[in-house]
């Protein structure tokens, strides 16, 4: 009896083709499961799909997982309003972007597919359905009230600015032709009054202070306050010098750097006098000193010839005293 046998290798020849379609198959198969398994990671939902006129629906897109997502700006939306934008928010590893929406006409109405980036691809959300109602007014209940006219609203500033600056030009014209007019006839308004020497005016000063008898009424602290400042006054307005707001040493320093660069013409014998009768003025005004008659006649006779000694120089000017 002959045995017809097979080797191994033509017995896996003929199985090899079916062996290769089982795999082929199961390929596809797992590859459709791979896709299937990778859903849409962008949800939309709403709050409600009932509403009525003016009323808002919260619209919800969440997408999963943190990642790089852009949210849309909700487009097409037709007789759907946006009412307001909500700022992006994390939940549970979601991405959460929140809208109102609202529609002032009755109806159904489709919130369509809005598209979301989503590291740098595209995915869309679900279209939704909403039902916008009217809302019943009952006639018998509510009274009803006739159209009122249109309120006139208050007037304010920028309702009269083309006008202001037609008034400013009139003003202008007019205030111009005035001056010129004037100008011509010689006509003068407002006369000024000579101004008076700072050295003139001093010693005016000095002579009303001897008529007003301070320190005759006990007044002694007043008398030396306002002697000191007309010299300090003299100084500051002929010399330049802050006399009235520097202490009397801070002065003293003022006059002799004066002195030194010859902007004063005076000699530092002029700057020690004005330095003691400061400092003797001083003891009167802050350390309570009373001093009698003849001091307070010697020291107005020196504040006088200080001032003189002061005063600019001209040809006739005699020497510094």
């Amino acid at each position: 009896m002959k045995v017809m046998s097979k080797n191994y290798w033509d017995i896996l020849k003929e199985e090899a083709p079916n062996k290769m379609k089982k795999i082929v198959f199961i390929a596809v198969f797992l590859m459709g499961f791979i896709g299937f398994s990778q859903s849409n990671p962008v949800k939309s939902a709403i709050d409600t799909t009932q509403i009525k006129i003016g009323e808002k629906i919260l619209f919800q897109i969440s997408v999963d997982g943190i990642q790089n997502v852009v949210f849309p700006n909700l487009q097409n939306l037709g007789k759907v309003e946006v009412v307001e934008e909500f700022k992006t928010d994390t939940l549970k590893n979601k991405l959460i972007k929140l809208y109102h929406l609202t529609s002032f006409d009755s109806g159904q109405y489709i919130i369509p597919k809005q598209q979301v980036l989503i590291n740098h691809k595209i995915f869309y959300t679900d279209s939704l359905l909403i039902n916008v109602s009217t809302v019943a007014v009952d006639t018998t209940k509510q009274k009803m009230f006739t159209i009122k006219p249109i309120a006139q609203e208050p007037y304010i500033f920028d309702d009269f600015k083309p006008y202001l600056w037609w008034l400013l030009l009139l003003l202008a014209i007019i205030a111009g032709g005035v001056f010129y007019y004037l100008k011509k006839k010689n006509v003068v308004l407002f006369e000024r009054k000579p101004s008076i020497p700072p050295f003139d005016e001093a010693l005016q000063k000095l002579k009303l202070l001897d008529k007003k008898q301070l320190y005759q009424h006990q007044k002694t602290k007043e008398y030396y306050i306002e002697l000191t400042e007309i010299v300090r006054g003299y100084i500051e307005k002929e010399w330049h010098i802050p006399a009235l707001e520097s202490t009397t040493d801070e002065l003293n320093e003022f006059m002799l750097d004066f002195i030194d660069i010859k902007k004063i013409p005076a000699n530092k014998a002029t700057a020690i006098r004005l330095h003691k009768l400061l400092q003797e003025s001083d003891l009167v005004k802050f350390a309570k000193y009373t001093p009698v008659s003849s001091e307070i006649e010697m020291h107005r006779n020196e504040a006088e010839l200080l001032i003189k000694a002061l005063k600019p120089k001209t040809e006739k000017t005699d020497e510094v005293v």
